[in-house]
């Protein structure tokens, strides 16, 4: 019960013509819907309405980040959860969001706008649900099953972390810590994969990055071509993380979001206990093969 995986990813661009093209083009996922100011996409293989929205906005950063709930009266039990804490919880009723019901909203310690969501409108996958093929044809760009995870950043990352385990009910896979022993990035989870959210160091508020899943290493190194085909910058791979174990490219959409494209890793059970990385070790922490970080890796959106 409780929170299942990620849902939505909301940023902001100054310009939604040209992140509609390469949301469309180059990731290759589906617009499904439009207003005025917002475009909504998902990826091939997702059921719901969108796993990602843009919104017109002059300057590049996010919006919110929303997770799904299994049932509705897991919303009721979290929003006393959360206002116990000392959070103000928003209720977005259902017909007042494009492609959802019944949603809450609030601030989390860092800053962010979170979002939780049960009931979100079946838009169907590209395969049908019976005898169906192992994916379907005519896909445009790097096409991503799926979203995978994002990464946040705040301030206090322990105070972060405890809001996330004890009021959200999320597992620590993986952490970072400095040499006085303090967390300054955690990995957490609530689907059985490495990481949904992570959170590092950083300006409260801040958006590092959001991933879309492949499918293998072959999958990887297919959208490392597309990418270079399209002039896409990249910012570092393809390469393999030491945290999750993942392989990895991360890349900025044409109004400087850094996306990634992720693979691989484990599969943490409930009882799954937490690795620790020290300071020292952060180079192959992060990118195991380089055993460094570049400077525009640091660069955050808020």
């Amino acid at each position: 019960m409780g929170i299942i995986r990620l849902s939505h990813v909301d940023i902001t661009v100054p310009d939604l013509d040209l992140a509609t093209a390469y949301y469309t083009e180059v990731m290759g996922m589906l617009e499904t819907g439009r207003t005025d100011d917002r475009v909504f996409f998902k990826c091939w293989d997702e059921e719901d309405h969108h796993s990602l929205a843009i919104r017109y906005d002059p300057r590049v950063g996010i919006d919110r980040f929303s997770f799904k709930v299994e049932a509705e009266d897991d919303l009721e039990d979290l929003e006393r959860r959360i206002e116990r804490y000392g959070f103000r919880v928003h209720r977005v009723h259902r017909g007042e969001e494009v492609g959802q019901g019944e949603s809450i909203r609030f601030e989390t310690p860092s800053g962010h706008e979170m979002e939780l969501v049960h009931e979100v409108e079946k838009v169907g996958s590209l395969l049908p649900k019976v005898n169906p093929r192992p994916y379907p044809t005519g896909l445009k760009g790097i096409a991503p099953p799926r979203m995978d995870h994002l990464l946040v950043t705040a301030e206090e990352v322990p105070e972060a972390t405890r809001f996330y385990m004890e009021v959200l009910g999320f597992r620590l896979t993986e952490q970072l810590l400095d040499g006085d022993g303090h967390q300054i990035g955690v990995w957490l989870e609530r689907s059985h994969t490495p990481h949904d959210l992570a959170v590092v160091s950083g300006p409260n508020g801040g958006l590092h990055h959001f991933a879309f899943w492949l499918d293998d290493w072959d999958e990887v190194r297919r959208a490392a071509d597309i990418l270079a085909y399209n002039a896409v910058q990249i910012d570092v791979g393809p390469t393999r993380h030491g945290i999750t174990r993942g392989a990895t490219i991360y890349f900025f959409d044409p109004l400087g979001t850094r996306n990634e494209v992720f693979t691989g890793g484990y599969r943490p059970d409930p009882d799954f206990p937490t690795i620790t990385w020290t300071e020292d070790n952060v180079g192959k922490a992060i990118f195991y093969y380089e055993g460094e970080l570049n400077e525009r890796f640091m660069k955050v959106h808020t």
